[in-house]
Order: C-alpha cells, then sequence, then structure tokens
C-alpha cells in the first residue's frame, strides 16, 4: 500500500472531526526538494467546502495528523500545501517487510481477469530484419513484461508476412540467379540470403525499366511490362492456386527465413508464444462482412464493393471488401483479432506494436471491431511509436540503404569494447569474459537508449553516447549493479539478521522512499504501456544511490548495526534494478 492510500483515510477523518465535512479525495504531490516533508497534501481543493485560510487549514490538519497517526512525525505549511515527514519507524518497518521478497514489486497474475495479447515484430519474410524491428521488438517485449509483472496473463505473439507479391520477388529472383545457393552453401543467416535475392530482384526490374524506357515506353508502361514483374505476378497467382512447385520452393525459402529471425530474436532476447502467418490469415474475415451488412454496420455500393461510413466519428469511408470479393488489409485484421479470441479465449484485450504510420488503420479498425459488438474491442491498444534515426552514415548495410539489426548489434557489441578498453575497466577479465560482458554492455546501451524514450517520440540512436558510463545510460545503471554486487562480495559478515536500528540517515530515507515507488511505477507503466517509465525509475534509484554511497560508510562505517543496515539496502537497490531491468529486456553483470 502506497503512502498516499495510507495517509488518505486519516486525512478524511481529520476533516470530518474536525470541520464535519465528508470529502472523496485527497490530492498529494512529491515534496519539494527545497521543503522538509516525504508527501505533501495539496489544500487548495478543500477551501471550495471549508471556508477558511489555507495556513490555518493546513496547521489544523497537521496538529490532528502527528497526535492521531503514528506514522506522522512532523508537518509544516507552505502557501496552500501541507508538507508532511513521515517518521523513520514506518519506512523501516516497510524496507524490513520487503527486505527478502525478490519479487517486490511484482504482482502474481490474476486468473480471473482476462490475458492480454502483445503483438510485435511483424516482419516480412523477404528481407532481414532492421532498425525499425529492432524498436517494435523492444518495445512490445517490454510492455508484455511489465503487462505480466502488474498482475496480468500475457500471450506475445506476431504474424508474419509470408505472402504477397513481395515474396514472389524473392523466390523469382533466387530461381533466376540463385544457381541453388542455400544458407549452408553461401555461410549466409537465411533471411539475409533471402533480402540479398529481393535487392537482385529490385536490379533487375530496375534495368528492365530503363530498357523498356530507351525504347519508348513510359515509366509507367515500363513498370507493368517489364517482363521480370510479370513474372513475379504470375508466380503470385500460382502460390494462390496452389501450385506444388511454387509451394515447395516458398516453404524452402520462408524456412531460412524463419531460421535467420529465430537468430536475431535470440541475440536480441526476445521471445513469442504464438506465431500468425499471413498465408493461414489472409481469408479470414471475409464472412464477418456479412454479419456486418445484416446488422447495418457495412454497406453495399451498387458495383458490390462493401463499405463502412466513419464520417460520423470524424473518419471517412472504409473499404471492406472489393467489388470483386477479394479482400483489404482491413478485412484481414478484422478476421485475425477475431481468430486470437476464438484460438484463445481468456484473451480479453489485445496490444498491437506497429509504427504511427498505421494510427489511422488502428483507429478505423477498433472503431469497426467495437460497432460488430465485440465486448474485448474495448479493450485494444494501438502501440505507436516514432521513428529511429541514427546519425548520417554511421552503421549502414552492406547495401547502404538500411540498418540490419544483426550489424546493430554486433556493432554495439564492438562500441562497448571498445570503451571499455579505453578505460582500463576489464584488465583482469578473461577473453570469454570480456567477450560476454561486451555483449551485455553493448545490448543493454541499445535497449535502454531507445526504451527510456517516450514511445510516441522519434529517437535519433548515437551508439557511442548511449554506451556512456555516466549518465542516463544503460551501462552507468549496469555499472551502478556491479559496484553493489563487490560490496555484497566483500562483506565478511553475516547481514541477513533484521536489524534493531531506529534512525535513518537521510539518504538512507530518501533510498528507502525511490524504492517505495517501485510498485507504483510498474502499474503506471503497464497502464500507460510505456517502459520509459521503468527506465527513468531505474536512473533515479542509481542516481539516489550513488549519493547515498558519496555521503555514508557502508563497509567502513564502525557502528555494525548501521553497517548491516547499509549493506541490506544496497542489495535491495542492487534486486530492484535487476526486477526494473529485466522488464525492459536488459541484463546486469555481476561484475564490471
Amino acid at each position: 500500500m502506497s503512502l498516499s492510500q495510507i495517509l488518505t483515510p486519516s486525512i478524511q477523518k481529520a476533516i470530518q472531526a474536525l470541520f464535519d465535512v465528508t470529502v472523496d479525495k485527497i490530492e498529494f504531490q512529491t515534496t519539494r526538494k527545497e521543503f522538509e516533508g516525504d508527501i505533501t497534501m495539496v489544500i487548495f481543493p478543500l477551501l471550495k467546502v471549508i471556508k477558511s485560510n489555507p495556513a490555518d487549514l493546513g496547521n489544523k490538519i497537521g496538529d490532528y495528523l502527528v497526535e492521531n497517526v503514528s506514522e506522522v512525525a512532523r508537518f509544516n505549511v507552505v502557501s496552500g500545501f501541507l508538507n508532511i515527514v513521515i517518521s523513520d519507524s514506518y519506512y523501516l518497518n516497510f524496507f524490513n517487510e520487503i527486505k527478502d521478497n525478490t519479487k517486490f514489486g511484482y504482482v502474481n497474475p490474476n486468473e480471473v481477469e482476462k490475458a492480454i495479447m502483445v503483438e510485435y515484430s511483424s516482419p516480412n519474410t523477404n528481407k532481414p530484419l532492421h532498425l525499425g524491428h529492432v524498436r517494435n521488438n523492444l518495445l512490445g517485449y517490454s510492455v508484455a513484461e511489465i503487462i505480466k509483472a502488474s498482475g496480468k496473463k500475457v500471450y506475445k505473439t506476431q504474424i508474419i508476412n509470408d505472402r504477397g507479391i513481395h515474396i514472389c520477388k524473392s523466390m523469382l529472383a533466387w530461381e533466376k540467379f540463385g544457381n541453388g545457393e542455400t544458407p549452408e552453401s553461401s555461410d549466409l543467416k537465411g533471411d539475409k540470403l533471402v533480402g540479398k535475392y529481393y535487392v537482385e530482384f529490385d536490379k533487375a526490374y530496375k534495368a528492365e525499366i530503363a530498357q523498356l524506357m530507351d525504347s519508348g515506353k513510359t515509366e509507367e508502361e515500363a513498370k507493368k511490362q517489364a517482363p521480370i514483374i510479370i513474372e513475379a505476378q504470375d508466380m503470385l497467382k500460382k502460390w494462390e492456386a496452389g501450385d506444388e512447385k511454387v509451394i515447395t520452393l516458398w516453404k524452402m525459402m520462408n524456412q531460412w527465413v524463419y531460421n535467420g529471425f529465430e537468430t536475431t530474436y535470440n541475440n536480441l532476447g526476445v521471445n513469442f508464444d504464438k506465431y500468425y502467418y499471413e498465408s493461414n490469415t489472409y481469408l479470414l474475415g471475409k464472412d464477418v462482412v456479412q454479419v456486418g451488412l445484416d446488422k447495418g454496420v457495412f454497406e453495399k455500393d451498387p458495383d458490390g464493393s462493401v463499405w463502412i461510413d466513419l464520417t460520423d466519428e470524424g473518419l471517412d469511408r472504409k473499404i471492406v471488401l472489393r467489388s470483386d470479393g477479394t479482400a483489404v488489409y482491413m478485412t484481414q485484421d478484422i478476421g485475425t483479432a477475431i481468430q486470437r479470441v476464438k484460438d484463445m479465449p481468456d484473451v480479453g484485450g489485445m496490444v498491437y506494436t506497429v509504427g504511427n504510420e498505421q494510427d489511422y488503420h488502428f483507429k478505423v479498425l477498433f472503431l469497426i471491431l467495437k460497432k460488430l459488438g465485440f465486448e474485448w474491442a474495448s479493450s485494444l491498444y494501438h502501440l505507436s511509436y516514432g521513428m529511429v534515426d541514427l546519425p548520417s552514415g554511421k552503421m549502414k548495410s552492406r547495401e547502404g540503404t538500411v540498418v540490419d539489426a544483426d550489424d546493430l548489434m554486433q556493432d554495439m557489441t564492438d562500441t562497448a569494447k571498445q570503451i571499455s578498453e579505453d578505460l582500463g575497466k576489464l584488465d583482469s577479465y578473461s577473453d570469454e569474459e570480456k567477450a560476454k560482458l561486451y555483449k551485455t554492455i553493448g545490448l543493454g546501451a541499445l535497449k535502454y537508449y531507445i526504451l527510456k524514450v517516450d514511445p510516441k517520440k522519434r529517437i535519433l540512436f548515437n551508439p557511442e553516447e548511449s554506451v556512456d558510463f555516466a549518465g542516463n545510460t544503460g551501462p552507468f545503471i549496469q555499472y551502478t549493479y556491479a559496484r553493489i554486487q563487490s560490496i555484497i562480495r566483500k562483506a565478511d559478515f553475516d547481514f541477513s539478521a533484521k536489524t534493531d536500528i531506529t534512525e535513518l540517515h537521510e539518504k538512507e530515507k530518501e533510498l528507502v522512499k525511490q524504492i517505495e515507488l517501485f510498485p507504483e511505477v510498474i502499474q503506471n507503466a503497464a497502464q500507460n504501456h510505456s517502459p520509459a517509465l521503468i527506465a527513468n525509475y531505474t536512473y533515479d534509484l542509481v542516481k539516489e544511490y550513488n549519493s547515498f554511497y558519496q555521503s555514508v560508510h557502508i563497509l567502513g562505517e564502525v557502528d555494525l548495526t548501521k553497517k548491516i543496515f547499509r549493506v541490506q539496502l544496497s542489495q535491495k537497490v542492487a534486486e530492484v534494478i535487476k526486477s526494473a531491468f529485466s522488464l525492459l529486456g536488459i541484463e546486469v553483470p555481476e561484475r564490471m
């Protein structure tokens, strides 16, 4: 229970006793640094129902609390704010209650509540994962972990876009130019090999367009008449007709890509509970169109196409079925959402991790599902995020067009190695220990730099800045964790027992206060779908710990009772750092 939850009934009781007035809500805020206090009650809202001046009102409530509430030690009133000082005994009792709880802040899943499905990644099988997928995966995975920690059952899923003309382009190019090349024969990851042939198709297509334009065709005519695009379209038709040869090729090349993706996911540290494939879902939703027509949600145009009119909701008319009876992406998304609830009946809401260029699409999708009468449609959320940019010329892939996810992770590991070696921090490590640590630091830097930013904001990602060992970075927090582990290893005494300490140093109290916030931060991060709240809370905790570390003796303290408490406090801070970072998918090193 938070401090505000503890104080609210006592303050309501005080107001009732002093002024014979019932108040439903008490407003609190963090006490400003320049004033003494642990929590501040805002007095101004009470002036609407109690005729008094703010100072007199605050003093009367403060006196009542000191006399009647054991947790309140003293108070001060500044303008319309009652700054309340909480007793050391309250914080010591709290600390002793949570000291041995390694899952502090986490709530066990509520089996009664409906589960949440979080969708992320959702790549195309014609190219490797890139920087945009990195932000997508990190956000989706972290939000899933945070929602799980907040007390809900979570399913992680993705829909793999494994069909369509773009997939056929890679297949056709491999057939034409591949000479039977495989991931094994080329020593290339499967997704990179298939991506290579997607690029080869584009080169051949552009050459044919140029040739046709030289012979007098317009650019538009050339794009349509280029033999290679006609062949790709023919291959797609054969795929849709179930042609055995095309399907065999499609399965083989897709498997190469899936194997490649799996390696990238493992290196990135993300996972999934269930996979959906567009080749299985692209026909879903067509049967729902008739249901929507019967309910009057959809309307049919004279040409036979089916639409939904959302102009009353400030949107426009949206097509859900073409006049030739074929589905559009919206139809498929409607059908896939419904299918997911059929597959997992305990799902009561979904989070879609998709870039902000799809904001409009999801507004329409959610509105359609609500109008179709699905109860769970009110619990759908689009986790919209901005692009990730890099300083010009940095970390480009060999094609010079996109930043490959595997290359990015390797570059981050190399950057961590270079900076660590320059700082001379790892001289006593074996080569194997160094390699593992460089990866932990590099990936931690990448993940933290991306996740500390509000998802909706665009990011300019600077690799060197992200691996800085000072400031609001992953390595700075990892280094603090490792420092605490060093303290614990050096503690040559039993520090497990409850201490009989009765007073707290100011820095100890501030640190306990920061730890106390963790459960609330997890709940807020889950409600707001924002890993940034976890990341920045962890940075604040680490800053508070470093201030404590600089201000008091820990292992050098002569009073054994104080020394034991300070090691316990350090250990708890480390546990919270590790828990918070696990929600971000970041590992912490025991030594650094």
